[in-house]
């Protein structure tokens, strides 16, 4: 891995820590964010292992005590917390987008990756919430993926028509590549 390439990921981890403050407080204690835009950008940009690198970055500074997660709030308790379980996603949910964008500029397949790193992140988000709030899954579902469905579809959808836009640009790609 080159200096240039730890930049972008600092740099994209830094666009994450931004567009999470962008934070709607939702009933059940799961904020709606744009973090998850972000990572879905990230994907599409930078491939897996830099979009996964650079989500590890974001999660760590977060995980150090820097306010980086959404309201301004860091420390290991976001992440061990109710809530958490979607932060720890967030590098597996840049990978799966970034390993099939890799392979393809259809904007199908690409909104179908968003689509997949959803789900990653959806269901070890739930998950967790579950574990943590003693809930049953179906409840934590219902608290978790339901409300932010048509959300994170637009987002997906954003992401697929933003990123593909920016992968087109010849001065974008000369930078990150």
């Amino acid at each position: 891995m080159k200096t240039k390439d730890l930049i972008i990921c600092s740099l994209f981890a830094a666009i994450t820590a931004i567009l999470a403050q962008i934070s709607i407080p939702f009933p059940g204690g799961v904020p709606l964010t744009m973090q998850t835009l972000a990572i879905s950008l990230t994907g599409i940009l930078l491939g897996a292992k830099r979009s996964f690198i650079s989500q590890c970055i974001y999660m760590l500074l977060g995980a150090i005590g820097l306010p980086v997660f959404a309201s301004f709030a860091g420390g290991l308790q976001i992440i061990l917390g109710p809530t958490g379980g979607f932060i720890l996603s967030f590098p597996l949910m840049a990978f799966i987008i970034g390993f099939i964008c890799e392979k393809t500029n259809n904007k199908f397949i690409l909104f179908l990756a968003m689509i997949l790193g959803s789900i990653a992140n959806y269901a070890i988000g739930t998950l967790q919430f579950s574990f943590i709030t003693s809930s049953t899954v179906g409840k934590s579902f219902m608290l978790c993926v339901v409300p932010f469905l048509f959300t994170g579809i637009l987002k997906s959808i954003l992401a697929t028509l933003i990123g593909a836009k920016l992968r087109e640009n010849k001065s974008i790609k000369g930078v990150l590549s």
